[in-house]
């Protein structure tokens, strides 16, 4: 199984897929997310880079962004992002 990720700016949708795990960088730390991650939400520190895995043996895609707000439910994780390039 995977999780379904994506990256919203106020202007588009960056990023809309299946991945193994994304790494989050939160307020109070990084933090990774799989599937079946339990429900929570964070900030997210402004400047960082959200990694993201697209299987378990793969390298990391980095995607630096600034602030935002990242969700996990059940239907996967949704960050929100002031931008991202």
């Amino acid at each position: 199984m995977a999780l379904h990720f994506e990256l919203v700016t106020p202007e588009r949708l960056v990023r809309s897929e299946n991945v193994h795990m994304v790494v989050v960088p939160g307020m109070e730390g990084d933090f990774g997310v799989l599937e079946g991650h339990s429900p929570m939400m964070s900030t997210i520190r402004s400047d960082a880079t959200v990694e993201i895995y697209a299987s378990a043996s793969a390298a990391p895609e980095k995607i630096t962004i600034t602030g935002g707000f990242a969700e996990v439910n059940d239907k996967g994780l949704t960050i929100l992002a002031e931008s991202a390039a």
